[in-house]
């Protein structure tokens, strides 16, 4: 379920907008999964407060190990509205 969304300004000044996946920590850093019609992003949160900035994951590795971790997250605890009770 996306709740927020938030425009990504890349290298060479374009702005896309993507909304707000799923935000989760892991190793003691915060990272954002963003999506939008067209990509899915994964961006580390770094700063405090009203100084954040999102920064690109560079190494493929290092990002598909996030993906693999958020994924058996998002298993293992499903979103609200998304069990089997009725």
């Amino acid at each position: 379920m996306i709740r927020d969304r938030i425009l990504v300004e890349d290298d060479q000044g374009v702005q896309q907008e993507f909304g707000v996946e799923g935000m989760f920590e892991m190793d003691e850093r915060n990272y954002v999964l963003l999506t939008n019609e067209e990509d899915t992003i994964l961006m580390q949160i770094v700063g405090e407060g009203e100084h954040q900035e999102l920064v690109g994951i560079d190494d493929p590795e290092e990002a598909q190990s996030l993906l693999d971790a958020y994924q058996i997250a998002v298993d293992a605890a499903p979103a609200e509205g998304e069990n089997d009770f009725a």
